[in-house]
């Protein structure tokens, strides 16, 4: 169910950019804030049925354009190595998201992304619906978590409940890359 409302968040996010809208004309015409519509279209949050109709009005979408199924099938799944897919998110715009994979099986959800953080990037806090779990595959990047800064180094391993607000950067001249999955809750 998840990976069908996480394509439902992209699906908004294509819609809106085809259409040449930002966020805050979105907002300003559904009376949803620009943040929340962020969120959903990020992937960061799922919306209530009256606030994804709302943003559907407005784009003017009808249900039967979305993509209501699934797209894992099979007893594996193989991503192969520069197969994910770009993400850009307006509130994280010093980092690179790669979208690796969604699943949901047996009730657990996940995602699963290539972040590279780029040099000296600093992103302020933020919250997800999500346990995080960050694994860095080079560099050093710094999060912040509940006013604690927490530096990481190649091989480290962070985990953490990301409903509380944390934040990221990269105090370095080189960029860090960092191997994520959100575990939904």
């Amino acid at each position: 169910m998840d990976d069908i409302l996480i394509n439902i968040g992209r699906q908004l996010k294509l819609a809106r950019q085809k259409r040449n809208l930002t966020l805050q004309q979105v907002a300003k015409r559904t009376g949803v804030s620009a943040g929340l519509i962020s969120k959903i279209e990020n992937l960061r949050t799922t919306p209530s049925l009256p606030v994804l109709l709302k943003i559907m009005q407005t784009l003017q979408i009808e249900l039967s354009e979305l993509e209501l199924s699934s797209s894992i099938d099979g007893d594996y799944i193989l991503i192969k190595k520069g197969t994910g897919t770009r993400e850009d998110r307006e509130d994280s715009e010093q980092l690179e998201y790669t979208h690796l994979l969604s699943n949901t099986s047996k009730g657990e959800s996940i995602r699963v992304y290539l972040i590279t953080v780029l040099p000296l990037a600093v992103r302020k806090p933020i919250s997800t619906n999500a346990n995080e779990l960050v694994y860095v595959l080079s560099g050093s990047p710094t999060y912040t978590l509940k006013g604690n800064e927490v530096t990481l180094d190649q091989g480290d391993l962070l985990f953490f409940d990301g409903t509380v607000a944390h934040g990221i950067s990269n105090k370095f001249n080189e960029p860090a890359v960092l191997l994520k999955v959100y575990l939904l809750h």
